[in-house]
């Protein structure tokens, strides 16, 4: 008995360990997130755009521990529609596999990923404290009432529909949150010309962005890797190293397939695609990181990185302003993945998959278009004209990134 007890308790310690060092890998990802927007926008954007990415961070580490947990997980009804809406995080199970504390942190770090996929695409004209604004209640109860509804036990999980470790849940809901946003919130002064001509504004830092992307890259492997819940048995620990081993393949193929593509059609390397289409594997393969086989991992990622640059460019052509690509990689992308799943996973339904996708994309985008709507006949989202001629660091931060940067005329 004495060494059943001991065994119990090693699982619970090393699954713990594995919950939290999964955690600690995603948190990583605030900062790839941040560098890579921040390589992305303006020199004159930089500072606001760091600003939001740790404040944003922050807010949604507060308002998941004090309210989103405990809609999305806590005394809930199997299959249900409406979620409690208590705070704080419940209590412990005493048959529990891991800790209560390790599973909230390894939850919250991906309600700050959701936030962060909507910082890039409204980069360069959001007013600062709106998008704090915003954070506050994406975080707080947007995302946790769809989470609740898949992750959490709700209707659409017993519907069958499947989202290993979030293309939808996480990286589709934030880019419908962004798109509403982008919606009312307009281009960049600029970005298109009365005659239908598309300017390309590049950005400030590709070393950063790249940077950035490696980090994301590298995260990604807690992201999906922790998904799988446990590590402490022959079972778990095998389905961790499918899972690492295809997170990787489809990244790796996403950046071939956007790099080729590129060349393909403009006979150029465009680095900022090839970033994007490593992260376009990165989100499609989140839907179902364990199923496919090694190729069909390697497929899914080449098809993201070729689907993620025409959806970019025909963002464009409807004038819908993204300056990092975060709607195509995080919600073109996700759908993808999503829709892929039956084809590896036997579990899985197109119906399914399409009912989870369609429900997951009214709330988040339909409920963000209500605030930031409301934001914007309130407080108004977007700042003056004069302010983001001059940069949002100035007029948000009062601090230059760069400060020792000098124009030579």
């Amino acid at each position: 008995m004495e060494l059943v007890n001991t065994v119990t308790e090693l699982r619970y310690a090393l699954d713990t360990f594995f919950f939290l060092l999964s955690g600690a890998l995603v948190m990583w990802m605030a900062a790839g997130f941040a560098m890579l927007e921040a390589g992305l926008v303006r020199s004159k954007n930089t500072t606001e755009i760091l600003t939001k990415n740790i404040c944003l961070y922050a807010i949604a580490c507060t308002m998941y521990l004090l309210v989103g947990y405990n809609i999305m997980y806590v005394d809930n009804a199997g299959g249900g529609f409406m979620p409690s809406f208590g705070s704080l995080i419940g209590t412990q199970g005493a048959d529990a596999d891991h800790s209560l504390e390790s599973d909230f942190f390894f939850q919250v770090v991906f309600v700050a990923t959701a936030m962060s996929v909507v910082s890039g695409a409204v980069a360069e004209r959001m007013k600062l404290w709106v998008f704090l604004i915003f954070s506050v209640l994406l975080t707080a109860v947007i995302y946790p009432v769809e989470g609740y509804w898949t992750w959490g036990g709700g209707f659409l999980s017993e519907a069958g529909f499947s989202d290993f470790a979030g293309s939808g849940i996480v990286h589709m809901a934030g880019a419908s949150a962004a798109l509403a946003g982008v919606i009312l919130l307009g281009a960049r002064k600029g970005k298109y010309s009365k005659n239908g001509k598309i300017n390309p504004i590049p950005g400030s830092n590709l070393p950063l962005a790249t940077l950035g992307t490696f980090i994301l890259w590298f995260g990604w492997f807690g992201f999906n890797g922790g998904s799988q819940l446990m590590v402490s048995d022959f079972e778990n620990a095998t389905a961790v190293g499918q899972i690492f081993l295809n997170t990787n393949a489809a990244a790796a193929a996403g950046a071939i397939a956007a790099l080729l593509v590129c060349k393909t059609m403009w006979g150029k390397a465009d680095l900022t695609m090839v970033l994007n289409g490593a992260l376009a594997g990165l989100v499609a393969i989140t839907a179902d990181p364990l199923s496919p086989s090694p190729v069909a991992a390697l497929i899914i990622g080449m098809v993201s990185g070729a689907i993620v640059v025409f959806s970019i460019i025909g963002l464009d052509k409807v004038k819908i302003d993204d300056p990092v690509g975060a709607i195509s990689v995080h919600g073109v992308c996700g759908f993808f993945g999503l829709m892929v799943v039956p084809l590896s996973n036997t579990g899985a339904t197109f119906g399914a998959q399409l009912l989870g996708t369609a429900v997951i994309f009214a709330w988040v985008f339909g409920a963000s278009f209500v605030v930031w709507w409301i934001l914007k006949k309130t407080m108004g989202i977007r700042v003056t004209e004069e302010e983001e001629m001059s940069g949002m660091d100035l007029h948000d931060c009062g601090v230059d990134a760069y400060p020792e940067f000098v124009s030579v005329k």
